[in-house]
């Protein structure tokens, strides 16, 4: 019996996919993300040389929620906690900058700054309140405080009440080297594009450092992770903190593309669509996020174009892609291109 185990084994080293799996760990979604940014830029050009303004606006939303997706699949994705709440902070961000641009200076590093600063605020509050808790009642109080916070906002006439606030100004944004006029379609998509891919890259970094492999092994079995010595709760409220500083980064930026902020943005279906869009796109790879974003935020526009119940046709997608394709795009594509690579280095055609 023995004899037959170590053939066995030896069988398994020997076939190329057990040669080839771990060293394509990873390395297809790279291959998945690059293919999108590249794809992006390319249509974002093909837009402009078009005059289409319309559409690059739409883009560049597109990417904005993408990183509000992104802030959901650090927590979802990477401690495998569902918050029904970020939208709060994205809120946040985009009240935060309005206020400084309004009435500060209208400087968008200035602005952006603030509203980082002022946005750890409710970030630790609200991290205090929901590390206490996991699983469904984790998801209902990160509902609850956004709810909370919303209705605030609705009700607080400074704020404009449930009329939000407009005149945000466009801006020329000073690089050093070169400047963004936001006033430019493409320029703001291309600087937004850049900054996603940015965002994307420095997350991906971090989650690939120790700290982010604890908070894999918290997704996995939070009871175990304490006998190796580390205190889960310190993890996850720094994921916490983490996701919440990039919602509200992205929700700095959105006034300033549609000039006005609303209470809206703080609603339940903005938490609701971001939930939507990762899981479409494929939760726990960041990409997926950024695609499912991307590929809904176009869809609702093209459908809202022929009826006005563009909502049902998305909650049809999403329940297909949770029955049907639960890796989401980005996960299928990764799969796709690991079969791909496993059978071409085997040999197989």
């Amino acid at each position: 019996m023995l004899s037959d185990t170590v053939a066995a084994a030896e069988r398994r080293k020997t076939q190329p996919e057990a040669r080839c799996l771990p060293a394509l760990k990873g390395v297809s979604l790279r291959w998945v993300s690059i293919t999108f940014f590249l794809v992006a830029f390319a249509l974002g050009v093909a837009g402009w040389i078009a005059g289409d303004s319309f559409y690059l606006r739409l883009a560049t939303e597109a990417l904005i929620l993408s990183g509000l997706a992104i802030s959901v699949d650090l927590l979802l994705g990477y401690t495998g906690l569902l918050s029904l709440g970020q939208a709060m902070f994205f809120g946040f961000g985009a009240y935060v900058s309005t206020l400084v641009l309004k009435h500060m200076a209208s400087s968008f590093w200035l602005a952006i700054a603030v509203a980082l600063a002022v946005g750890l605020v409710p970030a630790v509050v609200g991290g205090i309140i929901a590390n206490r808790v996991r699983g469904v009642y984790f998801a209902l109080i990160t509902f609850g405080l956004a709810q909370v916070a919303s209705r605030a906002v609705y009700n607080t006439r400074e704020l404009g009440a449930s009329d939000g606030m407009i005149g945000i100004p466009q801006l020329e944004i000073d690089f050093l080297l070169f400047s963004v006029d936001t006033a430019q379609p493409i320029a703001f998509f291309l600087m937004m594009l850049a900054c996603i891919a940015g965002l994307y890259a420095a997350i991906a970094y971090f989650l690939d450092t120790p700290f982010g492999r604890v908070l894999t092994a918290i997704r996995v079995n939070e009871k175990r992770a304490p006998f190796l010595g580390y205190h889960t709760r310190f993890y996850v409220f720094s994921a916490y903190v983490l996701a919440a500083e990039v919602a509200v980064l992205v929700g700095a930026i959105y006034p300033i593309l549609r000039g006005f902020v609303s209470p809206e943005l703080m609603f339940f279906h903005a938490s609701g669509n971001a939930v939507i869009n990762v899981i479409v796109g494929g939760v726990g790879t960041l990409i997926g996020p950024i695609i499912g974003s991307s590929v809904l935020t176009g869809l609702r526009s093209v459908i809202s174009g022929y009826t006005e119940h563009h909502l049902i046709v998305i909650g049809g997608i999403f329940m297909i892609s949770v029955m049907f394709f639960p890796k989401g795009i980005a996960g299928y594509l990764r799969a796709w291109i690991e079969r791909r690579a496993v059978r071409t280095r085997g040999g197989v055609r």
